[in-house]
């Protein structure tokens, strides 16, 4: 990725150039939020602190001083998620270019091929770009709950709160990157497989124990009554609802070990290391969520099974008979196929009813499982 410039044959401005940020005001509502002139300031003032300095490098001149050409700097840009610019657009400061010589060195190091390169740059991108939005929304909402402003109050007092954030969250940003990636590696070092699919210390692992890919349990919650409540409610109340859905399931799913994959409004979607794990955290999900006076009740559906791991998401027959399996599912209950209970049965901390067989799309007639809560300590006790 790393290459000689010389290949671009468009005029170079003479030298960098300082420009003004350009605030977008047609938009009604941001100009109405941004328009004055002490909020302008005040915006450019933070863009500098999070770019470093001010914009003074067009996108030709960004990628000569990282020793790479426009089309090769563009490939990593439109991996991290960037508009287009036009030739004349001063976009970019020292800390663009700090980027594309990152990117551009673990290919030219040969660390990495460029494939996978840009796959880890869209990866960073997409994920903090739905992480800052959650952030300032979270600010935003504080702000409106509990120092009685208005939303347009609260945004234009962000530009004021931000720089005094930018240290602590960019600190927690960085421990909890090398959090999640330490517990990443601690998962595939200390796993095999077993046999039947099941997972085992390797230290206890038998000579039958294969490598990996390890098999995985795939789950969804998904609360009842979701479309006629959303119709019932205003904005904010069906924000604040799905809040503490997305909430309480976090909270159970780490707890049991699991994680969450990914949340879509009313759905949230979670992974299991081991088929015990998967079911325990099934039935506290449903369990709290039926107790929880605010929420309505949640179907969980659980099934252990291979997955194909991509992008942070998974895919495969196993996630697809999950979803299935949960619009078949009472509400307040959990089910899982006949092939997740063979493997969960003797465990009396299960109780396994068999359900009539159904047609499920996809699959064929399948026969789900009902499993509720047998002996043994609930995994909700370990929630304070």
């Amino acid at each position: 990725m790393a290459d000689d410039p010389s290949d671009d044959h468009e005029r170079c401005a003479t030298g960098p150039q300082t420009e003004q940020l350009n605030l977008n005001l047609n938009n009604p509502v941001q100009s109405n939020l941004y328009g004055s002139e002490e909020s302008q300031a005040a915006v450019r003032h933070l863009d500098s602190l999070l770019l470093g300095s001010q914009r003074h490098l067009r996108r030709r001149e960004a990628a000569r001083e990282a020793g790479l050409s426009t089309a090769s700097a563009s490939k990593i840009w439109r991996a991290l998620g960037f508009p287009n610019f036009g030739n004349e657009d001063v976009y970019f400061t020292n800390e663009d270019v700090k980027a594309l010589r990152v990117v551009s060195d673990l290919v030219q190091d040969e660390k990495l091929s460029e494939e996978a390169a840009l796959s880890l740059a869209r990866s960073v991108a997409q994920l903090t770009d739905r992480m800052v939005v959650w952030q300032i929304e979270a600010l935003v909402e504080d702000m409106v709950a509990h120092r009685d402003m208005t939303d347009a109050q609260a945004r234009r007092e962000l530009l004021r709160l931000l720089p005094e954030l930018l240290d602590p969250l960019e600190h927690l940003l960085g421990y909890a990157w090398r959090r999640q990636l330490s517990a990443a590696v601690q998962r595939l070092a200390m796993r095999g497989e077993r046999a039947d699919g099941s997972t085992v210390s390797l230290n206890d692992a038998d000579p039958g124990a294969s490598a990996l890919p390890l098999a995985r349990g795939v789950g969804f919650a998904d609360l009842v009554s979701y479309t006629s409540l959303s119709r019932q409610m205003n904005e904010r109340t069906l924000a604040n609802l799905v809040q503490r859905f997305e909430k309480r399931c976090a909270e159970i799913i780490s707890i049991g070990g699991g994680r969450v994959i990914k949340t879509i409004g009313d759905e949230v979607m979670f992974l299991a290391e081991t088929p015990d794990g998967g079911a325990q955290i099934s039935l506290a999900l449903a369990r709290l969520i039926r107790n929880d006076p605010l929420l309505p009740e949640a179907r969980v559906a659980f099934v252990w099974g291979r997955v194909l791991p991509r992008l942070g998401d998974l895919y495969g027959p196993t996630v697809n008979l999950a979803s299935r399996l949960v619009a078949l599912t009472e509400p307040g209950g959990v089910v899982v196929d006949a092939s997740t209970a063979k493997v969960l049965e003797g465990d009396e901390r299960f109780v396994l009813t068999p359900q009539p067989t159904r047609n499920v799309r996809g699959f064929g007639d399948v026969r789900p499982v009902s499993i509720s809560q047998g002996s043994g300590p609930l995994l909700e006790e370990e929630v304070e």
